[in-house]
């Protein structure tokens, strides 16, 4: 991975500076991080798009059309880059780097949750509190998926904390327990 990220980070940086000089870091920050689930749910759109037999031509034609009315336009131009440079394979590297810089520079701190299954509205909410609490009141941008191994619960990870209110993680500490105790 660190080529790849050698590789997005002159990408993510110019992203950065230029939705800096227009106001619009934050907005891009989410429609990244919007882009970025779609990837991730659509096969079909990241074959496409990492295909070599397809033209740049016509992948900038296919984004344009899909992504143009949703994303700020310095977004769409450097998605039309990557295209004519060959580098969409270097999507997703691509936006989480942007995401980790603007972060740097916002002071936000990234928690990752993986939960059991879906929170609800409120639960995130709850979670949100808590989160920022831990945090010590910086800001704090949290990044929930879905793991079904943790059977119930979840985990929060924190920089260099982790709280683990996962029931395998439960399990697992009752074994280590047990096997102290004898």
């Amino acid at each position: 991975m660190p080529l790849l990220n050698s590789l997005a980070t002159p990408y993510a940086e110019a992203l950065l500076q230029v939705t800096d000089a227009h106001g619009e870091s934050q907005t891009v920050s989410e429609q990244c991080k919007q882009l970025l689930s779609l990837w991730n749910s659509s096969p079909e759109l990241r074959d496409a798009m990492a295909s070599p037999v397809l033209e740049s031509t016509s992948k900038k034609k296919a984004l344009q059309s899909l992504l143009s009315e949703q994303i700020a336009p310095s977004l769409m131009n450097l998605l039309k880059v990557l295209a004519d440079r060959q580098r969409l394979q270097a999507f997703e590297t691509v936006m989480s780097r942007f995401l980790e810089l603007y972060r740097e520079q916002q002071g936000i701190t990234l928690a990752q949750v993986r939960s059991a299954q879906a929170l609800s509205e409120s639960q995130q909410a709850a979670l949100s509190k808590k989160v920022q609490a831990m945090a010590g009141g910086s800001k704090v941008d949290i990044d929930l998926s879905i793991d079904s191994s943790l059977v119930g619960g979840f985990i929060v990870s924190l920089g260099s904390q982790v709280i683990d209110a996962s029931l395998a993680g439960q399990v697992r500490r009752l074994g280590l327990a047990l096997v102290k105790a004898s």
